[in-house]
């Protein structure tokens, strides 16, 4: 059983595919953890995330061993992501890793939920449940301020707007791998729910596609 779940930043599909793995005893992948430490490696080097040729050597090396949560989930981890994910030639070389860990999920699991941007689209098109998760701007600005500040983190609202809507327009705009909703996605708003009304949803769907035992 594969889940394919995309979305823009802070629409709640890490947090809703975190729960239906550990619910249905699926293996968890956040892809968007492979860009993140692909744009901190090229950073660490002293590359460039920008620059093909440091993100993909970047890419070849990466040790995700290397890095704690906290390093991958801060915001220049997420800006660098943005930018490595805009080259094709980064994401050939992760594409490769993100099927096998769907056809072979780990620790003996039923299946796999991978949540990024293009899981329903391009990594897992056949993906039995596709799930489109969004909300609106304000409400995704406004949940990413307080992730930040409940870490402790100083933030400027209208900085992480702007950084917001500049990683959309990149990843919706990019020639490879777009950020659009599968054809056959069930597109999810979470504008005005909560975790839990989210993951009742959620899991409802998937259920409802899970072969038979």
């Amino acid at each position: 059983m594969i889940v394919a779940i995309d979305g823009p930043a802070a629409s709640g599909k890490g947090t809703l595919a975190r729960r239906l793995a550990d619910a249905l005893n699926l293996a968890y992948l956040d892809t968007g953890s492979l860009y993140r430490a692909v744009g901190l490696t090229a950073i660490r080097a002293g590359g460039d995330p920008s620059v093909e040729n440091d993100a993909v050597k970047a890419a070849q090396n990466l040790d995700l061993s290397a890095f704690s949560l906290t390093d991958l989930r801060s915001e220049e981890a997420g800006i660098a992501a943005s930018q490595v994910a805009f080259l094709p030639a980064v994401r050939a070389v992760l594409l490769e890793f993100q099927r096998r860990f769907a056809s072979h999920p780990p620790d003996g699991k039923d299946g796999a939920v991978m949540d990024g941007r293009d899981i329903g689209t391009v990594v897992c098109p056949d993906a039995p449940a596709k799930i489109f998760v969004t909300a609106d701007l304000d409400v995704r600005v406004g949940r990413r301020v307080k992730e930040l500040r409940d870490k402790g983190e100083t933030v400027i609202e209208a900085r992480i707007r702007a950084d917001m809507e500049a990683r959309d327009a990149r990843d919706k705009d990019r020639s490879v791998s777009p950020l659009i909703p599968a054809k056959d996605a069930w597109i999810l708003d979470t504008s005005s729910l909560d975790a839990d009304a989210a993951f009742a949803q959620a899991k409802a769907f998937v259920i409802a596609k899970m072969p038979a035992k």
